[in-house]
């Protein structure tokens, strides 16, 4: 980045507020780059270690908010955290992980020095969901439990595999967790619908689990699975009670996507719960 940045406001003695000619505010972060600093000051390029923009002012103060309460350790954890996601996505990621993800590791392990554990319901969907992700995720956690000393559980690596995803894809987390919340509902639809314990470490589970998360993928974009009409008429002949159920599921994914979800969809998915079925009562 091209340009000279000027001081406007130190947050403490790694993280300040500057400006840029062509950028406005960024937030910049370097060991003692804070240190004494007033607004105004000119800024020495080499002592910038890390860079990142906030376009929404919202997030700014969200940011200043929470430099208030952690300390500049955490601080240059986080920045190795980033910097490791970075490297190991090689791809851009959305500027809002600085704020989400600080809060959400900081807050975890606010809980477990209090004794508090935050159980992760979506675990095993996540890592099917986003295998690269949930790999960096352990990665991120082994790297906080040796720095702090402490032994977060496997349930945040799925947590921070979320957050991962959500700034690769640009996505929201609330969106990225409403669409494992949806999961979550079709599969206890399923076993409510035929009074079975899905094995959640079964080939069959996890295929199912993909496919749903691949079908809300191409209901978000629009795109409309070709219908073998051949193999519909067949299916609602052979196994009613799945094509029901798959029909019926297709509804619950449109009213909580509020987008329309294709006839063929049932198809696909009466063919998965079929298999599914099958090996768990032979299970």
């Amino acid at each position: 980045m091209q340009g000279s940045f000027v001081v406007r406001k130190a947050l403490n003695n790694n993280v300040l507020i500057a400006s840029h000619a062509e950028y406005d505010e960024v937030v910049l972060i370097g060991k003692g780059i804070g240190f004494g600093k007033k607004n105004g000051d000119p800024i020495a390029p080499e002592t910038i270690e890390k860079l990142f923009i906030l376009k929404s002012e919202q997030e700014q103060e969200q940011y200043k908010q929470l430099l208030n309460h952690i300390d500049e350790r955490f601080i240059g954890l986080m920045n190795d955290v980033i910097s490791l996601i970075q490297k190991r996505v090689n791809a851009p990621l959305n500027e809002h992980i600085h704020v989400a993800l600080t809060d959400h590791i900081y807050f975890a392990i606010k809980r477990i020095q209090q004794g508090m554990d935050l159980k992760n319901p979506f675990l095993l969907e996540t890592k099917v969901m986003y295998p690269h992700e949930y790999t960096i995720a352990a990665e991120v956690i082994e790297m906080i439990n040796e720095r702090m000393e402490i032994n977060l559980p496997n349930g945040e690596i799925g947590f921070i595999a979320l957050h991962i995803h959500s700034a690769l894809t640009a996505k929201r987390i609330s969106e990225v967790n409403k669409h494992s919340q949806l999961i979550q509902t079709i599969i206890e639809m399923i076993e409510h619908a035929f009074h079975i314990a899905i094995d959640r470490d079964s080939i069959y589970y996890m295929r199912l689990i993909r496919h749903l998360h691949f079908t809300i993928e191409r209901v978000k974009a629009g795109e409309r699975a070709e219908e073998p009409k051949k193999i519909a008429l067949l299916l609602k002949e052979e196994y009613p009670l799945c094509y029901n159920l798959s029909c019926k599921i297709i509804k619950v994914m449109q009213q909580a996507l509020k987008l329309p979800v294709y006839e063929a969809e049932a198809v696909y998915l009466t063919m998965h719960l079929q298999r599914l079925v099958v090996k768990t009562e032979l299970a």
